[in-house]
C-alpha cells in the first residue's frame, strides 16, 4: 500500500534529522537553510507489537512489517506561492504525498540558526499555512474560471462543481484550509481530483529540546488550541533525541535512554501510528510457517480487495476468507486452536476487514 507522508516546514527546523531518524537513510542535515533541495525518499517500518506477538506464537521463517514511505521536502519560505526560495518545487512535491508531517521548531538554541531570526512556532505555522492556502486559491480560482462557459450554457453538473469551487475559494480567502470545510462524501471525492494541498491531513510535530520531550513547553501550549481548532493532531518530540535513540544498537540501552527521559517508547512509534490514523488506515495480518506479515488497507476495505493487496490473483479468483480476530488468535495460541474453539470465521467477498484481523485467503484462478 503506497502510504506516503511528506515532512514539511520552514528551513532548518529539523525535517531532515527527523527523516533520518524515521528511515535511517542518511540524508544530509545541516545548520543552514535549503540543505535539502530535491526531496529525499525513504522507507520506515511501522512498529506493531501485534506483529511481534504473532511471530512469537507462529515462529515463522520470516516476520515482515508493513511500511510507510517518507519524503523529506525542501524548506518553505514566505512568498513560496510566488516562487520565493524553492517555493514552486516545494509546493509541487507536496502534491505527491497523501499526508503532511509539519515540523515546527519549539526549542531555543543560539547555535542553531532560524530563517525567521527568532523562535516563534505560531508565526512559522502561519507562514506555511498561508503559502499552501494561496497556492490552493490559485488552483481553485483557475479551475472555476474554466467552468464559466459551461455554466452559462446551463450544464447542471458543471454548475454544481462551480458552486463547490466557489465555497472552497471563500473558505481559503477566510484563511482556512480546505480540509476544515464541511462537505459531503461526494463533494470531497470531487475535490480529490484537484489534489489540493490544504485538503491533505496534517500531523504537527513540535520539535522540542530533550528536557521538554516528556512534558512539552510553553511553545507547545500556545500551538495546541490552533491545532485543535482545525481538527488536526499534534505530537511533541525531540528530533535530536530520537536520532540518538535510533543510533543505539542495544535494546537495553534504548530502554534505559527512554526511561531517563521519562518516556515509555520512542516518539517515532507514536508519530507513525498517528500518520496511520490521519489516513484512516488499518492493518491485517497473514500468518503461516513461512511468513507472518502485516498489510495495510484503508478503513472499509472488503476482503476481496484486501486479497488484491497481496496479489491480484487473490482478488480475481477470490472464493472466501478465513478470519480470526487478533485477540482470539493470541488467546488460543494458534490457528488450529482457533478452529477447534470455533473462533475462525468464514467470510465472503463483501466482508469489511477490521484492524488486527488475521486472514487466510482461498482463491482459484
Amino acid at each position: 500500500m503506497g502510504l506516503r507522508c511528506g515532512i514539511v516546514g520552514l528551513p532548518n527546523v529539523g525535517k531532515s534529522t527527523l527523516f533520518n531518524a524515521l528511515t535511517q537513510a542518511g540524508a544530509v542535515a545541516a545548520n543552514f537553510p535549503f540543505c535539502t533541495i530535491e526531496p529525499n525518499h525513504g522507507i520506515a517500518e511501522v512498529p506493531d507489537e501485534r506483529l511481534r506477538q504473532l511471530c512469537r506464537l507462529v515462529k515463522p521463517k520470516q516476520c515482515t512489517p508493513t511500511t510507510l514511505e517518507v519524503v523529506d521536502i525542501a524548506g518553505l519560505v514566505k512568498g513560496a506561492s510566488q516562487g520565493e526560495g524553492l517555493g514552486n518545487q516545494f509546493l509541487d512535491h507536496i502534491r505527491n504525498v497523501h499526508a503532511l508531517i509539519h515540523v515546527l521548531r519549539c526549542f531555543d538554541a543560539e547555535q542553531v540558526s532560524h530563517v525567521g531570526g527568532s523562535v516563534d512556532p505560531l508565526r512559522d505555522k502561519e507562514i506555511v499555512d498561508l503559502e499552501l492556502q494561496l497556492r490552493d486559491l490559485e488552483t481553485v480560482s483557475r479551475r472555476r474560471q474554466r467552468l464559466e462557459r459551461a455554466v452559462q450554457l446551463g450544464d447542471r453538473e458543471h454548475q454544481q462543481l462551480a458552486e463547490l469551487l466557489l465555497a472552497c475559494e471563500r473558505h481559503l480567502q477566510a484563511g482556512q484550509p480546505v480540509r476544515s470545510l464541511v462537505l459531503s462524501v461526494e463533494q470531497r471525492q470531487r475535490l480529490g481530483e484537484l489534489n489540493l494541498l490544504t485538503d491533505k491531513p496534517v500531523l504537527y510535530v513540535c520539535n522540542v529540546s530533550e528536557e521538554d520531550a516528556a512534558r512539552g513547553n510553553a511553545y507547545v501550549e500556545r500551538l495546541k488550541p490552533l491545532v485543535e481548532a482545525e481538527g488536526s493532531e499534534l505530537l511533541v518530540l525531540s528530533v535530536a533525541m530520537e536520532a540518538e535513540i535510533v543510533r543505539l544498537d542495544d535494546a537495553a540501552d534504548r530502554q534505559a535512554f527512554l526511561q531517563a527521559a521519562g518516556l515509555t517508547e520512542p516518539a517515532l512509534h507514536r508519530l507513525i501510528r498517528s500518520a496511520y490514523r490521519l489516513l484512516r488506515y488499518v492493518t491485517f495480518f497473514t500468518a503461516g510457517p513461512k511468513e507472518v506479515r502485516a498489510w495495510t488497507v484503508t478503513e472499509g476495505t472488503t476482503a476481496q480487495r484486501a486479497g488484491g493487496v497481496i496479489h491480484s490473483d487473490f482478488e480475481r479468483g477470490f472464493i472466501r476468507a478465513e478470519v480470526i480476530a487478533y485477540d482470539d488468535f493470541v488467546a488460543c495460541g494458534s490457528e488450529a486452536a482457533c478452529r477447534q474453539a470455533g473462533k475462525l470465521r468464514t467470510e465472503g467477498r463483501d466482508y469489511v476487514v477490521h484492524d488486527g484481523d488475521v486472514i487466510h485467503f482461498l482463491f482459484n484462478v
